[in-house]
């Protein structure tokens, strides 16, 4: 889509196929799902919405905005940057270059803390702590699939807070934001619950290009990736009812650690890796 190409009109259909075209020539990992999130963005809609305007012409400022969103994606700025928003867990999370980005294999994660306390409880004012929040994903989306649940969430960046609540307001979920690095803002307080997806990334590890554009602070962590889990798994009991949960995500390869580490602590009566979809190692559960 050049400025030689203005005259012609373009369609929907003819600037998905361009910009599925552009995305293949880069080597993009998803071209044809990024041409259809950017285009959906662009007019509005969702995708089905792109499907039902592909003979609607564009007009010249949609396609100058279009060929901006496009330098930027092919920048390797992620998708969801551009957007403003990502979805998990069923709704629609509104995410800026302060916070991480919600990824599906943390669903994991989210699903464990809804099965391990059970269907009969869900009615139950448990108290749920979710450790460095982000943007309030795991916070926010097991308020909303458990109202009765009291849920708090802390993260030491007051911008990544700014954004979870206004996730928690628009999504209508309960949620209490504290402010403050890990367990620290709620000293001498117990939770049925705890789960975080802390930065676990090693400091020398070499990203995917979109992955940089996240903050720093919410990926890499010292001890190669250690140090903050094994911070929190020996501070938790502190925090921890009699029976209580902890279910922390870590990244690949550290699973054999963090079950050693959980095991020295001698504060757990059980230790267990549960795997996501693709069948890989992602979340600690331990239980006191």
């Amino acid at each position: 889509m050049t400025d030689d190409a203005a005259s012609r009109t373009w369609t929907v259909r003819d600037v998905v196929r361009w910009m599925t075209q552009r995305f293949t020539e880069e080597k993009l990992d998803s071209p044809r799902l990024d041409a259809d999130l950017l285009c959906a963005h662009l007019l509005g809609c969702d995708r089905v919405g792109i499907y039902l305007a592909m003979d609607r012409p564009l007009s010249a400022s949609e396609r100058e905005n279009l060929r901006a969103l496009v330098r930027r994606r092919l920048a390797r700025e992620p998708v969801a940057y551009l957007t403003g928003r990502k979805e998990f867990f069923g709704l629609t999370f509104t995410v800026t270059p302060e916070v991480l980005i919600p990824r599906p294999d943390t669903e994991t994660l989210v699903e464990a803390a809804l099965e391990l306390t059970g269907p009969v409880r869900a009615d139950t004012a448990l108290r749920l702590l979710d450790i460095g929040c982000g943007s309030g994903a795991i916070a926010i989306s097991l308020a909303h699939a458990r109202p009765a649940w009291r849920v708090t969430a802390t993260d030491l960046s007051t911008k990544a807070l700014a954004v979870a609540r206004e996730n928690a307001l628009r999504l209508k979920a309960e949620v209490e934001f504290l402010e403050g690095s890990l367990l620290a803002p709620v000293a001498g307080r117990r939770f049925d619950v705890i789960a975080s997806n802390p930065p676990y990334i090693p400091r020398n590890t070499v990203l995917q290009p979109e992955i940089r554009h996240e903050p720093p602070g919410a990926l890499f962590a010292d001890d190669d990736g250690l140090a903050l889990l094994k911070e929190i798994l020996s501070a938790a009991p502190a925090h921890l009812e009699p029976g209580g949960h902890l279910l922390l995500e870590f990244g690949q390869g550290q699973d054999a650690l963090l079950t050693d580490f959980a095991a020295g602590t001698g504060a757990y009566a059980e230790i267990r890796v549960l795997r996501d979809l693709a069948g890989a190692p992602r979340v600690l559960h331990a239980r006191q």
